[in-house]
């Protein structure tokens, strides 16, 4: 047995199961068992699939175990409710760790490391892989490994390589997320699933209307009047991952393609920083194409 002395040390329980009554009081039940002091609790139904969501926030130093004897502890519970696979019991007090993936746009990136650096994003960065150079200056800057990844166009095998290569730097850290911050290359399948509810991506949020190039030159040629950021897991479906957050801003008939550029990299970083750390702190389930955030 082990006893956690940190006040401020938190276990997180979370999971999805088919809705019943009594489900609360089983868990709130299972925790005054053994002493578990919640500080916080958040609960949904979705009358559409009969689920019920939850996500319980508790004192570690209430309980006389540790997170892996919680785990453990809480699997039957789990197990009781037929709750999904999916649930996790996380511990603030482990070091969430993400990789980031970038091309040659940096403003996600400078977002991002701005945030860590001032500790208002409490994760540690293990490293940046690009596919070009161009921002491994401002990642070395930062005391972070960047790593360079060439992609070669119109070579099949040396692009199934390079994904690879990615695959084994990312693996390496084991990350709690893998950032795609306006990474230009589609991920496969294989890495899709094996990041499956990982792997993070930010884009504008003009699609489906305005696909391919040149989006906001097209979303200003068509007098738009919002344009947004949509932050989803990566799925084999491009683009068409389970939503994690998405925000707007508006826009009018005196702004320039440059003003809508400037104004939806503004909306990329806040979303993609904000859908990262509701994603680090346990608060993003996912059922199905859909997500319930906390």
């Amino acid at each position: 047995m082990v006893c956690v002395s940190n006040p401020e040390r938190r276990y997180v329980i979370s999971f999805g199961c088919p809705d019943r009554t009594g489900i609360i009081a089983r868990i709130s039940g299972f925790l005054a068992e053994h002493g578990g002091w919640i500080v916080e609790a958040a609960y949904h139904t979705d009358p559409d699939t009969g689920w019920f969501f939850t996500r319980q926030v508790v004192r570690a130093d209430s309980l006389p175990f540790d997170a892996t004897e919680l785990r453990a502890r809480f699997a039957e519970v789990a197990k009781s409710l037929s709750a999904e696979s999916s649930w996790q019991v996380s511990d603030s007090g482990e070091r969430r760790r993400a990789v980031i993936l970038v091309s040659k746009a940096g403003h996600c990136l400078y977002d991002l490391l701005g945030r860590v650096a001032s500790g208002e994003l409490d994760v540690d960065v293990a490293a940046v892989i690009g596919n070009h150079t161009s921002l491994g200056d401002i990642t070395r800057a930062h005391g972070i490994p960047f790593h360079h990844v060439p992609f070669p166009s119109g070579n099949a095998e040396a692009k199934s390589a390079a994904f690879a290569e990615v695959r084994k730097l990312v693996d390496e850290h084991d990350p709690h997320a893998v950032v795609l911050a306006r990474f230009m290359q589609v991920l496969p399948a294989d890495l899709c699933e094996a990041w499956a509810g990982r792997a993070l991506n930010i884009h504008h949020s003009f699609l489906p209307s305005f696909v391919g190039a040149r989006p906001y030159h097209q979303a200003h040629a068509r007098g738009v009047k919002l344009i947004g950021a949509t932050c989803h897991y990566v799925t084999a479906d491009l683009d068409a991952g389970p939503i994690v957050d998405q925000d707007v801003i508006r826009v009018d008939h005196g702004d320039s393609v440059e003003d809508m550029v400037r104004k939806g990299r503004d909306i990329e970083k806040v979303t993609l920083a904000r859908g990262l750390r509701w994603h680090l702190e346990g608060r993003v389930l996912v059922h199905g194409n859909r997500t319930v955030v906390f």
